[in-house]
């Protein structure tokens, strides 16, 4: 494998000297605008594969267990290295396709710099701008790729005007294409043939001013010609501060603009010297500020992404911040997710000791031996069982934590069951292995309904966690409906009497007991009174009743549901000197509240969350009309930047099980929302009628 390797790669080798002549490059965009295609395009071009597809042992790069596809999308994120110009370009693929935004986040923490690729056939939509937010919120700098150059309803111009009109900070090209697309491309900066085109001024213009380079730009105001490598240089400048973004038309099928692209790769994005790292601590919270990233410095890396390979194990893709990954040496493992996350987002803390496995460089679902990974560089570790992604690994002297980048809250549940006995003792383990692989998947086992939940992004989602289940642990689950943990409260105040005697010869049960009830403010909880007097119920029997009364309320009075918020006071009773027990008046005090209930009734509670959705404003009363047709209660909204509105409402948690679905549909993707639990409320008695009773094992 590894001689078939170094064939391909001929003189390319993928060991960087050092962080100055390596780039991590980030592709982002929507689902179909050719971004995996843009890579296969530029490792054929830089002779890393013989053709666009495959690779000299016919293989395939991107289309792997790495970067599995469904339904024609890409689902995750993979790695391709390429040499140009003596500078290593690791090349990220990440998917377009919103369910699986972890992995386009991972992508983007393992990068320096993004490539934002729109196809020059499609329209500049509100999907492409979330995704362009994303990596606005992370401060990624970027250039936009106008792909599909060769379409034949392609048109750069509009796109270009569109993607100037939708996407924030100076989008301006630096190539422009010839009249038909595909017959080459024309440099604005470098002059020749462009040198009279209007646009060469507003981007020279834009760069000088995005740079802050006041100095060029007196020069230029002033009339003088600036040399081009002097304005690469400040182009430089301006991407890396995330505040220009150039254009430029490439065509994979053609090869227009491959060259020019890795051009820009190389010498107008920043190296890992010049992207700062995230915040460092020590596993007890001590802030340590940033590393430098230095090889000779302390080990800093972090688990981008880790998959389960069927012959070696887990293999974790890392970023090495500072530092230099050696093999067989031993490393700390640190996951401090709670010290970041007040919502729990992510996976339990610990703090390991591991030794570090074979290492790579990633190439697809492959990876290339390594003898080292220096700062600045993506690798590939092997067998390291207890890191998950998200994880830091540092020296063992030094154990130190960096802050993990925002994971993305799944929103969909789906309640599932082993479909057999053998498939139930395998199923934790499965999900556990999962789970530490895909921080954008929550499991769930809920006390209450007793249901096994997996919290996905959406639907397509929900089937790659499944299929994985099925094809790499061999467990095969049934979907079920997803319960929604009710519960139940009086309507009114009640009386009621509970007689319980038996005789059945020898010893036998004698308790009575009477007890008014009456119903409580939401959150009061229950509370327990005796005013007993005279005796009437032994003072040693009155804690039975409450222990009686306590296990009817989790039995619940209707349904099967907890009762919540509700007085009960004994009032009287009966005791025999030898028939009662403390079992006897346990039962009587039951018997006493479900006579009680009985006239004061039971209402369902149901419980509600608070939603606050995002939309574009030209959706807003659709979104609106829809949260009420899902009984929700409007609170108001409030407009947004970008030309959005954030609507908040509180909405029973029973219409929301695919409310994740049901948004995205309704508004291409553009609308998102997040939700959290507000409180009970009395359920609409037509609704309480369909309850199922629960079942108490």
């Amino acid at each position: 494998m590894a001689d078939k390797h170094a064939e391909r790669r001929g003189e390319h080798d993928l060991a960087a000297p050092g962080p100055d002549r390596i780039r991590n490059v980030v592709l982002v965009g929507p689902s179909q605008s050719g971004k995996t295609s843009l890579v296969e395009a530029l490792l054929a071009h830089a002779r890393v594969i013989t053709r666009a597809g495959s690779t000299a042992d016919g293989t395939t790069v991107c289309d792997t267990e790495d970067a599995e596809k469904s339904h024609g999308r890409s689902i995750s994120l993979a790695v391709a290295p390429l040499v140009h110009r003596g500078v290593k370009v690791n090349l990220v693929d990440t998917p377009g396709y919103v369910d699986f935004v972890g992995d386009l986040r991972a992508g983007l923490r393992a990068a320096d710099c993004a490539l934002f690729v729109v196809a020059a056939n499609e329209e500049v939509d509100e999907a492409t701008r979330t995704l362009w937010r994303e990596c606005a919120e992370v401060g990624m700098p970027r250039a936009v790729v106008v792909s599909k150059l060769d379409h034949p309803r392609a048109d750069v111009d509009a796109v270009v005007a569109q993607a100037r009109a939708a996407l924030d900070g100076k989008v301006l090209p630096v190539y422009v294409a010839g009249p038909d697309g595909v017959s080459g491309l024309t440099g604005l900066i470098t002059g020749g043939d462009g040198t009279d085109d209007p646009r060469r001024g507003e981007l020279i213009e834009a760069i000088i001013e995005e740079s802050e380079d006041e100095d060029l730009m007196d020069r230029y105001v002033g009339g003088e010609e600036i040399d081009a490598t002097v304005l690469v240089k400040d182009l430089e400048t301006a991407v890396a501060r995330a505040s220009f973004h150039p254009v430029i038309p490439v065509c994979g099928a053609t090869g227009v603009g491959l060259a020019e692209l890795l051009d820009l790769c190389v010498d107008g994005f920043p190296s890992p010297l010049e992207h700062t790292s995230p915040d460092v601590f020590t596993p007890a919270g001590a802030s340590v500020g940033v590393v430098a990233c230095d090889p000779g410095g302390p080990l800093v890396a972090e688990v981008v992404k880790t998959a389960g390979d069927p012959y070696v194990g887990r293999i974790s893709l890392v970023r090495v911040f500072s530092g230099t990954l050696d093999p067989d040496t031993p490393v700390h493992v640190s996951g401090h997710f709670s010290s970041f996350f007040a919502d729990g987002a992510g996976h339990e803390d610990h703090d390991e000791d591991e030794r570090i496995g074979a290492l790579g460089h990633p190439f697809g679902a492959t990876q290339v031996p390594a003898a080292r990974v220096v700062a600045g560089d993506l690798g590939t570790v092997a067998r390291l069982s207890r890191a998950e992604t998200g994880d830091t690994l540092s020296a063992v002297d030094r154990p130190l934590v960096l802050k993990p980048w925002s994971m993305p809250d799944p929103l969909l549940p789906v309640a599932i069951e082993a479909a057999t006995r053998s498939d139930e003792d395998k199923l934790s383990q499965a999900l556990a292995r999962l789970a530490a692989e895909d921080p954008s998947l929550r499991v769930e086992h809920n006390a209450e309904t007793g249901q096994l939940v997996l919290w996905v992004m959406g639907e397509a989602h929900a089937d790659v966690v499944l299929e994985r289940l099925a094809a790499r642990h061999g467990v095969s689950v049934e979907q079920r409906e997803l319960l929604v943990p009710l519960r139940e409260c009086l309507a009114g105040p009640g009386r009621g009497h509970g007689r319980h005697v038996k005789q059945s010869g020898g010893h036998g049960q004698y308790a009575i007991c009477d007890l008014e009830v009456e119903p409580l403010p939401e959150g009061s909880g229950f509370e327990f009174v005796d005013k007993v007097v005279g005796g009437a119920v032994p003072r040693s029997y009155i804690p039975s009743v409450e222990k009686g009364v306590r296990g009817q309320l989790e039995r619940g009075l209707r349904n099967g549901y907890p009762v919540v918020d509700l007085r009960v006071t004994l009032v009287d009773g009966k005791a025999h000197s030898v028939d009662s027990s403390d079992m006897a008046f346990q039962s009587a005090g039951a018997l006493a509240l479900r006579e009680a209930a009985e006239v004061a009734g039971v209402a369902m509670l149901e419980p509600y969350d608070e939603v606050r959705v995002l939309v574009p404003d030209d959706l807003v009363g659709p979104v609106m009309s829809d949260l009420s047709a899902r009984r929700g209660r409007l609170l108001g909204n409030d407009n947004v930047e970008g030309g959005r509105t954030l609507v908040t409402a509180h909405v029973p948690q029973r219409e929301l099980v695919r409310y994740a679905v049901d948004l995205r549909a309704a508004t291409r993707g553009a609308g998102t929302f997040t939700r959290t639990f507000a409180h009970y409320e009395a359920m609409p008695e037509e609704q309480a009628r369909q309850v199922t009773p629960r079942l108490h094992h």
